[in-house]
């Protein structure tokens, strides 16, 4: 085997030694302490990870939800015939200014199919609320007519607040099928 000559070696012919050639070393140095480097710096991210998802699991996860209470405006804010759209997203709620029973009522429907729960979809130019999954249509007072839907959609509390707004309450909901459409709290006169 042919090796480079040391300086001082070349006189003997023998090739040099390679813990003693300093390019040799610095070679070997590159090569295995980047290496060693790479899989420390490997094995703390990992370690970094885990701990991360380790101290996650620990705190529990939070739904911040919209407040069960909430205005939604003065009474003359809702023309006849018509559908608030608005608070859908945030609140599940249609606001609608409707006759129900030959009397003109404010009252707020809950947006959740009664069938299956999917979210109904309000269809202006038809004036009804449909049901995307099964194919539910519900007046615009919110009575079932059409498709698998058991039962009219559910109302929820509404109120005239002190300061003249309207105020919804989502944790009380009104059935038409059990009478409940009659008492007061479920929708405010117009």
């Amino acid at each position: 085997m042919v090796g480079k000559l040391d300086p001082q070696s070349s006189a003997t012919g023998l090739p040099a030694n390679p813990q003693t050639d300093p390019k040799r070393r610095s070679l070997l140095r590159t090569l295995f302490g980047s290496a060693l480097g790479l899989g420390f710096t490997a094995l703390g991210t990992a370690s970094g990870l885990w701990a991360a998802g380790t101290a996650r699991f620990l705190f529990p996860n939070v739904v911040t939800k919209p407040s069960d209470r909430f205005k939604v405006g003065f009474a003359r804010d809702f023309p006849p015939g018509r559908v608030e759209t608005r608070y859908k997203e945030e609140h599940g709620v249609w606001i609608v200014n409707a006759v129900y029973h030959g009397k003109r009522q404010i009252y707020a429907l809950r947006t959740v199919c009664t069938h299956l729960g999917c979210i109904t979809i309000w269809q202006e130019s038809e004036g009804r609320f449909k049901c995307p999954c099964h194919g539910s249509g519900f007046s615009i007072d919110g009575v079932n007519f059409e498709g698998p839907a058991p039962r009219p959609l559910e109302r929820y509390a509404i109120r005239m607040a002190d300061d003249g707004q309207l105020e919804v309450d989502t944790s009380r909901i009104f059935q038409e099928e059990l009478g409940q459409w009659s008492d007061p709290s479920c929708y405010v006169p117009a």
